[in-house]
């Protein structure tokens, strides 16, 4: 491995894709969230600590540490979920809210300057 190699994977950051869906207007979006980014959904603040997947020969796997906070439309922000979410398991550890429901479905490692989603 050459160490233009090494320093280009130095780089990468890892990104997770959640499914996030509004059950009151039945609205579904995909949001990547990067580490330690905060992206909002509906009321909904989510942070991402952590995140990996399994090698490709090993069984499929993706998990993430998320923070999830619930600023209401009135009173103080409560925050409703921190800790690892399964992409293969989303009854383990799931968010439990009346409007929203939030699983992961893939980490990845990605070039942020590749991003045209930044301003």
């Amino acid at each position: 491995m050459t160490s233009a190699n090494v320093f280009a994977q130095e780089e990468l950051v890892p990104v997770v894709s959640l499914g996030a869906l509004n059950k009151i207007t039945a609205k579904l979006e995909t949001i990547n969230v990067g580490r330690n980014e905060t992206v909002k959904f509906g009321t909904l603040e989510i942070s991402m600590r952590a995140c990996s997947s399994n090698p490709p020969e090993e069984t499929p796997e993706s998990v993430a540490f998320l923070e999830i906070t619930d600023l209401g439309h009135v009173g103080e922000p409560t925050k409703i979920f921190s800790g690892w979410m399964f992409a293969s398991s989303p009854a383990v550890s799931p968010l439990e809210h009346a409007v929203y429901d939030v699983w992961v479905t893939d980490c990845k490692m990605v070039d942020p300057s590749a991003s045209s989603d930044k301003e």
